[in-house]
C-alpha cells in the first residue's frame, strides 16, 4: 500500500464561523478534544502567527512532547501550525472554517512532512518506538482522532461543554 501523505474530515457544526474560530485558534483546549493530546502549553497567549507551543500527547502506554508553532490564521478562513519532534518536522495540523447556512463546515487537515532523506526516516523511526505507530498505521488513527476532535469541538461550539 503507497503512503499516504495528508487527510482531511469534515464536520458541520451549528455556530457561526467566529464563534468555532475562536475556540479551535485557542491551542489550550486541544487538550479537551482530542484523543492523543492530553495538554498543549502555549509560550505566549494568545497565538498568533509564529507562536510557539509545546504539546504532551499520550495514547495507551505511549507518551511523547512535540513543539509546535502557528503558520497561518485567519479568522475567516483558516488556523495552521506546524508539529516538529526534537527539530526534525512532522505534521501541518489545520482547521478551514467556512459558512454554511447559519452554521460552519469546519474541516480539519493534516499533512506528513516527513518526506525528505534521513531526517525523515529518523522521524519515522521516533514515531514508532514514542508515539506506537508507524507511518502506515498513523493515517487510521489520525483519521479516527480526527472524527473524535470534530465531534468534541462541535459539541463545545453548541453546548458550551
Amino acid at each position: 500500500m503507497d503512503r499516504q501523505w495528508s487527510l482531511e474530515e469534515s464536520t458541520v457544526v451549528d455556530a457561526p464561523p467566529e464563534v468555532v474560530y475562536r475556540l479551535v485558534s485557542d491551542l489550550r483546549n486541544m487538550g479537551r478534544w482530542s484523543p492523543e493530546c492530553r495538554s498543549v502549553w502555549v509560550l505566549r497567549p494568545p497565538a498568533r502567527t509564529g507562536t510557539r507551543f509545546v504539546g504532551f500527547n499520550r495514547r495507551g502506554p505511549f507518551l511523547w512532547p512535540t513543539q509546535g508553532r502557528v503558520t497561518r490564521m485567519s479568522q475567516d478562513s483558516e488556523f495552521v501550525f506546524d508539529i516538529s519532534v526534537i527539530g526534525l518536522p512532522i505534521a501541518r495540523w489545520g482547521y478551514r472554517f467556512e459558512a454554511e447556512g447559519s452554521g460552519t463546515r469546519l474541516t480539519e487537515f493534516w499533512q506528513d512532512l516527513r518526506t525528505d532523506g534521513y531526517r525523515a526516516r529518523v522521524a519515522d523511526f521516533l514515531g514508532t518506538v514514542f508515539a506506537g505507530s508507524n507511518p502506515a498505521r498513523r493515517i487510521a488513527l489520525n483519521r479516527a482522532g480526527m472524527r473524535t476532535t470534530l465531534e468534541r469541538i462541535a459539541r463545545t461550539a453548541t453546548t458550551g461543554v
